[in-house]
């Protein structure tokens, strides 16, 4: 199905200024009033989801694009030694979009949280959360993703590529649009509770209405105007391997999808507002994890850390990441080149352990 290439006007993003000391303390009071050792809950409230929104994120940033969906091509070929590397049950840390399910699916933490310096990135995972809530199955959530209707024949259990197959060839839906987006504040604003302000609504509809009119081949440059031919398309990285043709997106099964709608529904996956060199959400992070006797499992980097360099304040990174809880399984995962494929240059996934890459870096 031809894919539109209109373009979505963005919106304007400020620059991020962060008043230090201010942060500091309210890592220090998250600290102090945690109970010590207290283990992670099954589930969070409504009221403790949202608090740690607010209390773990810093101003918003600023960012080149919006990020509506990855360009790593290649980002599941390093899960089976992730697997080998990290144990499940911990807590995952993460940055970015849609990525973090197939990650999180793989290394099983009981609890996520997803870093990423722009509100935006806030208003998709929300979308997410919301998406995830209301569809039982993959087949309603894809449906509900691109505002496409369900397919009146589909098989039980299908595979990621028959799933995608089946939608190629349904229309956008106007009205499916306006129903779902609707039904996205609802169970956001009325059932969670959640106070958004208008300008987060705004930031939902914007990119829900991204997925409604780029459809299942929106790509990551598709709401600037074009999408480049190197660039994979939803479809592309949801029937991605993990290069031994194992299918292991978060959309390639049953299980997996189950796996992250459960910690959705229980309020386990968090968006946090945070530059990866300010002085506060991850270390907030870390002292919610501390405080409760988790250890991060997996720490999803992308390829941010290119920029902290260009900036200078990779450092300053290090030593954040310095006070999360770790060991020696803890595991960074970096988006790396990995050569050519169809699609142009593809985006892999590099490892490395998390604490002996940090090590020293509180004392510099």
């Amino acid at each position: 199905m031809p894919v539109s290439r209109r373009r979505i006007p963005l919106r304007p993003r400020a620059f991020l200024g962060i008043p230090i000391l201010a942060e500091y303390l309210v890592v220090l009071a998250i600290a102090a009033t945690s109970a010590a050792g207290t283990g992670l809950p099954a589930r969070l409230s409504d009221g403790e989801f949202w608090n740690l929104v607010n209390d773990l994120s810093e101003q918003n940033g600023s960012f080149r694009s919006d990020n509506l969906l990855s360009n790593e091509a290649r980002f599941q070929f390093v899960i089976p030694e992730l697997l080998e590397a990290t144990r499940s049950g911990r807590a995952y840390l993460g940055v970015g979009p849609e990525q973090n399910f197939t990650y999180i699916a793989a290394v099983k933490p009981r609890v996520a949280f997803i870093i990423d310096i722009r509100r935006g990135n806030l208003d998709l995972h929300l979308m997410y959360k919301a998406l995830f809530e209301l569809s039982a199955d993959r087949a309603d959530f894809v449906s509900r993703l691109f505002s496409r209707k369900r397919p009146p024949v589909l098989r039980a259990a299908p595979t990621a590529a028959q799933l995608f197959s089946a939608y190629l060839q349904a229309e956008a839906s106007r009205e499916l649009y306006e129903r779902n987006l609707h039904d996205i504040e609802q169970q956001l604003v009325t059932k969670h509770g959640f106070p958004l302000t208008s300008e987060d609504l705004r930031g939902i509809e914007y990119v829900y209405n991204a997925f409604f009119i780029y459809g299942p081949g929106i790509q990551y440059s598709s709401t600037e105007g074009f999408g480049a031919s190197s660039q994979p398309t939803y479809v592309d990285l949801m029937l991605a391997t993990d290069g031994s043709g194992r299918a292991r997106g978060y959309l390639s099964s049953d299980e997996l999808y189950v796996y992250v709608r459960d910690l959705q529904t229980r309020n386990l996956v968090v968006p946090v507002v945070g530059n990866f060199a300010g002085p506060k959400a991850i270390r907030a992070v870390g002292a919610y994890l501390k405080q409760r006797d988790t250890t991060v499992s997996a720490f999803y980097l992308s390829n941010v850390e290119q920029y902290l360099r260009l900036q200078r304040v990779w450092n300053t990174f290090c030593a954040n990441v310095a006070v999360l809880p770790l060991d020696e399984t803890s595991t960074f995962i970096r988006a790396g080149h990995g050569g050519r494929i169809a699609r142009g240059t593809a985006l892999t996934a590099e490892l490395g352990s998390i604490a002996a890459e940090v090590e020293g870096c509180g004392l510099r």
